[in-house]
């Protein structure tokens, strides 16, 4: 044995990391510069819009005019001043209008899922009845919202139920085709095995089509709650006496866009809150389901 091979260092002693310690650091650090990531984005866009309504080439006028487009410390400015200013907010309370157009979004969001997916389960289970009632629901579907909007609040006035009405409708239409199109997505061999060892068409439901269909179906729910706030939102800007909607249209009648996007950042939180709570649900509905790799990879 030569000098040089005496002299190396011995190799570390210790037990090397699990794969599934490996696999927990790397999901960590990922996480962590995806974080870091978000936050530049974020910090790009708004110190971008923030110079650019400062900066002034010309000597005179701005990039951006803030006029109207806003100016990222005056909507703070905007967003303290709903919170904190209550005496001359003709509107009321901004958690008051936080509250009332979370009501109207939430109770529109539970109505429009149940009757979507009380419908899509129905129709994609009954072709007779999904060849009968189909085109109605394509011609409802075709109707411009806003006008919808419009009937119902010269129907029911300016109240809670027809922004209620509005939301449900918007939400109908996206858990509608999902749980639809989930029902006729379900394996006819395995209904067909299941009616073979006697299961009734109840049975068949319960235990296959709606777990089947259960995918479709929470896969929707992201995107219908956003619609249930955009309904809420635009029943209340047609005519309200309280809600974010609200303000939103007085702040627009007075040109002040940095109120307008102060109540686009509250309705932002909302939603990612309710996001979160829908992860949540779907978590716990679909315990059943194997995970996919591209839903491993996800935060």
């Amino acid at each position: 044995m030569s000098i040089q091979e005496k002299q190396q260092p011995a190799p570390p002693v210790g037990p090397e990391p699990s794969p599934a310690a490996a696999g927990r650091a790397a999901h960590r650090r990922r996480t962590i510069w995806i974080w870091v990531g978000r936050i530049a984005l974020a910090v790009v866009i708004i110190g971008g819009w923030q110079l650019c309504t400062n900066v002034k080439p010309d000597g005179k006028h701005p990039l951006v005019d803030p006029f109207f487009f806003g100016m990222p410390t005056q909507i703070w400015d905007s967003l303290v001043t709903l919170f904190t200013n209550t005496e001359d907010a003709s509107f009321g309370s901004i958690w008051e209008n936080i509250w009332v157009t979370g009501q109207e979004a939430v109770l529109g969001f539970l109505l429009g899922t149940l009757v979507g997916i009380v419908l899509g389960l129905l129709l994609g289970s009954n072709k007779y009845l999904s060849a009968v009632v189909g085109p109605y629901i394509r011609i409802v579907n075709s109707i411009p919202r806003i006008i919808l909007g419009s009937i119902f609040i010269v129907a029911f006035g300016l109240g809670t139920f027809p922004k209620v009405l509005l939301a449900a409708v918007l939400v109908f239409f996206v858990v509608f085709f999902n749980a639809f199109q989930g029902v006729r997505e379900v394996d006819q061999n395995l209904v067909a095995n299941v009616r073979v060892l006697g299961a009734s068409p109840l049975q068949v439901a319960i235990h296959v089509t709606i777990p089947s269909a259960m995918t479709w179906i929470i896969a929707s729910l992201h995107t219908a709650f956003g619609f249930a706030i955009i309904g809420a939102l635009v029943a209340e800007v047609l005519g309200a006496q309280q809600g974010l909607g609200l303000i939103i249209s007085q702040a627009q009648g007075k040109f002040d866009p940095d109120t307008v996007f102060a109540c686009m950042i509250i309705i932002a939180v909302f939603t990612l809150v309710a996001e979160f709570l829908i992860g949540l649900l779907e978590h716990m509905l679909l315990k059943w389901r194997p995970v996919n790799k591209s839903e491993a990879q996800a935060i």
